[in-house]
């Protein structure tokens, strides 16, 4: 498959180098000529420009492209660039800062395919709705991540918390998170958590009992 990422900060490299190892095509879109030339150095096709100029993305291969990540620290630079790859006919997915208002984030969800919040998600979720794929994709990102699903218990002293303010031990991180009999999906900023709830985590195989104690108040 082939992908234009905007931004070669550490979310847009990071996903840029998941994909380029699993054998796709990457073409970057960068503003900052120092990160044009690490992305070189690094082996990819990386245009200097500004990534809400349609003639950037042009020459990143954009007509060719199956998705956009636009993943730069600019919301508005974002928006606009996935404005644009919608016309080819591009998967969007479009970086969001995860303290955004609910209605922020509503009214760019209705434009786009995918929102990430990559202070949440990271290289791991950017690469997984890049895809359009599932939570079990991501096992396989590295040997020591793993994907799983957790309950949040009756009694759980995060009830009532934001999912965006839990401190998971270790390096755990939510991905997903939805109510009892509900779909999953990346928790809005405003997204509070009931007992039952369910919750996606990305962590090391090790933390996962942590994260189990944490959820019940044990840890």
């Amino acid at each position: 498959m082939r992908f234009v990422i905007v931004g070669y900060g550490r979310v847009g490299a990071r996903t840029a180098q998941i994909l380029d190892s699993e054998g796709h095509e990457v073409s970057i879109v960068e503003l900052d000529p120092e990160k044009v030339k690490k992305a070189v150095a690094d082996g990819f096709n990386a245009i200097e420009g500004d990534g809400e100029e349609e003639r950037r993305l042009l020459e990143a291969g954009l007509p060719d492209a199956d998705a956009i990540g636009a993943l730069s620290g600019d919301l508005n630079v974002n928006f606009a660039a996935c404005m644009i790859a919608k016309s080819y006919g591009c998967r969007t997915v479009l970086r969001i800062d995860e303290d955004y208002r609910e209605e922020i984030y509503k009214k760019y969800a209705a434009d786009v395919d995918e929102i990430i919040y990559p202070e949440r998600v990271g290289a791991a979720g950017a690469k997984n709705a890049l895809l359009g794929g599932d939570l079990n994709v991501l096992a396989d990102l590295t040997e020591n991540l793993t994907a799983a699903t957790v309950d949040v218990p009756v009694g759980s002293p995060h009830v009532g918390s934001r999912v965006v303010e839990l401190q998971l031990p270790g390096d755990a991180r939510v991905y997903a998170h939805g109510h009892a009999h509900e779909e999953m999906d990346v928790p809005m900023p405003a997204t509070t958590i009931e007992a039952g709830d369910q919750l996606a985590v990305i962590a090391e195989q090790a933390t996962l009992d942590a994260v189990n104690d944490y959820l019940r108040g044990s840890a």
